[in-house]
């Protein structure tokens, strides 16, 4: 097992080192390169993603097999579950909210650092991908989905910095906080669901969460991927009472 935290940390330097390099280089990066960068992030978490299931299924046949209907059946009523919640409906609302506020942002503007704190804060620590990372990085130190998020936000904070200043990297603040806490939560609990066998079921229906993450990456697919994110406790769930 990997040191506590060590993905939240990678994830923090990222988005500094962003906004280092949004104020140093200050124009936009071009399209040959946006696409480069989406290429590469998608075909990273592809591998990671379903690196984490494969190393989560294991077993006879039976077994994986029935592995297999509980990572499906989590993910059911999961997205169930989110969408009574309206998890993905609150994570839209605060993207339009967001792009707004871009829209509206101009290097004059006298609460420009403020306004890129709050912004990008709420950008990074609301990400489908800081929940899934978190939960992997303090329950098995499986740290690499939290570096796909450190290139993702440390891309966005240069694109944000050129309008919002050094408010935009002081987001990692905020990210260092949430993400280290939850990962620092799910640390506490891991004895407790290791002892009972329950940990896999968690990586299992993760990894394949974090490989839908690429799909939207990849824009291969729109994906409501907040709804899903109870099924990270059906999973568990499941596996205690399907014994």
């Amino acid at each position: 097992m990997n040191a506590l935290g060590i993905g939240t940390v990678l994830n923090a330097a990222g988005i500094v080192l962003g906004g280092v390099l949004g104020l140093m280089v200050r124009r936009p990066m071009s399209p040959a390169n946006q696409i480069f960068f989406k290429v590469v992030l998608g075909a990273a978490t592809v591998f990671f993603g379903l690196r984490l299931t494969w190393l989560s299924v294991h077993g006879p046949f039976p077994q994986m097999l029935k592995q297999v209907m509980i990572v499906l059946l989590a993910m059911m009523l999961g997205r169930f579950t989110g969408r009574l919640l309206r998890l993905q409906k609150t994570s839209n609302r605060l993207g339009q909210f967001a792009r707004e506020r871009m829209e509206r942002a101009t290097p004059t503007n006298p609460n420009r650092w403020s306004d890129g704190f709050n912004l990008c804060a709420l950008l990074f620590c609301a990400a489908p991908l800081a929940t899934l990372g978190a939960v992997q990085d303090g329950l098995s130190g499986y740290y690499p989905p939290l570096v796909i998020k450190a290139v993702m936000d440390g891309l966005a904070t240069m694109a944000f910095a050129s309008s919002f200043g050094w408010g935009a990297a002081l987001a990692a603040l905020p990210v260092l906080v949430c993400q280290g806490s939850l990962a620092l939560l799910v640390r506490s609990a891991e004895p407790f669901l290791r002892e009972l066998e329950l940990v896999d079921s968690i990586g299992a229906v993760g990894g394949l969460l974090i490989f839908c993450v690429a799909l939207i990456i990849l824009e291969l697919k729109k994906i409501e991927l907040t709804d899903y994110l109870p099924s990270l406790v059906f999973a568990p769930l499941l596996t205690w009472l399907w014994r």
